[in-house]
């Protein structure tokens, strides 16, 4: 069988293969490293409702409620009951926070990750 010009080349070549092997193991080092805190997160998101829910009136009972969840949720770390901003407006209480967190990807680069969240009962 004789080669012929007008079909080219289909398919990836060894390097593109290589590169694009190189990308999705980076992605998936990152992820494997950022879900984590996005765990935290939705957690730290589940123990202010759950203490929002518990209706404990002021803000002192507020912070305290939530280092008891905190206690209860090994995931959560980054912040604390005295690290909460609660507001109380009449009948109206709110509860916000917000975090930084720092992901090492590759010695020196790290990802920087900013949380914040507010809940209103």
């Amino acid at each position: 069988m004789r080669y012929s010009r007008r079909f080219g080349h289909q398919g990836m070549g060894l390097f593109g293969m290589l590169f694009l092997a190189i990308l999705v193991a980076f992605i998936g080092l990152v992820a494997v490293r950022v879900l984590p805190t996005i765990n935290e997160y939705l957690t730290i998101e589940k123990a202010v409702r759950k203490v929002l829910d518990e209706n404990p009136g002021s803000v002192p009972a507020i912070r305290t409620a939530f280092d008891r969840q905190k206690d209860i949720e090994y995931s959560i770390s980054s912040i604390s009951g005295s690290d909460l901003e609660v507001t109380q407006q009449g009948d109206r209480t709110t509860v916000s926070y917000a975090y930084e967190r720092e992901v090492p990807v590759i010695e020196p680069v790290f990802l920087l990750i900013k949380y914040q969240g507010s809940h209103t009962r």
